[in-house]
């Protein structure tokens, strides 16, 4: 592994970025250069390159963990298929008796990996029916949770009002139940 150096981002930046300086006519790519580590001879630094990449936040939330779990499982079901497809296919034009058996087990394949598609989409509305849309500012899950919230606030707190009367031993009140 070669050397590294840190530097702050040209644009004034907080965050400093990992850069690796190689010299075009080593033999070995991870010597650094020396001429551009050092300082200039008039003291000062070398104009300085621009970052080797740029941090940019996410795009997409993450996957929530069922789903992703389902995601690889599903792909895992296709890529062994699909495998399986190509080796029935290469025994057929060899003529092997390995054919068959193999175009059978394709389809068998192929059953269980459309299935392994449907479970991927099967638990990602499950997923979202349970704990709602939370990138939607409007969603009707949260507000259905807001709700409920509110109302077991409302029941605790009757419910600590109507304990505190027991506890007084039933003063304040007109009637007993």
């Amino acid at each position: 592994m070669g050397t590294a150096e840190r530097r702050e981002a040209p644009e004034g930046g907080v965050t400093a970025q990992l850069t690796a300086q190689r010299d075009p006519e080593a033999p070995d790519r991870d010597i650094p250069r020396h001429e551009d580590t050092a300082k200039a001879p008039d003291g000062e630094q070398p104009p300085s390159r621009p970052p080797l990449w740029v941090e940019e936040p996410a795009r997409h939330r993450r996957m929530p963990d069922p789903v992703r779990a389902a995601a690889v499982r599903a792909v895992l079901i296709i890529a062994v298929t699909l495998i399986q497809a190509m080796v029935a296919f290469l025994c057929t034009l060899a003529g092997s008796w390995l054919a068959f058996p193999m175009v059978l087990s394709s389809v068998a394949g192929t059953v269980v990996a459309t299935w392994g598609a449907l479970d991927v989409w099967v638990t990602r509305q499950v997923w979202n029916q349970r704990n709602g849309v939370v990138s939607v500012p409007s969603s009707t899950a949260r507000a259905l949770r807001r709700e409920k919230r509110r109302a077991r606030r409302q029941s605790r707190a009757a419910e600590r009002a109507q304990e505190r009367i027991r506890r007084r031993g039933g003063t304040g009140q007109l009637s007993h139940p």
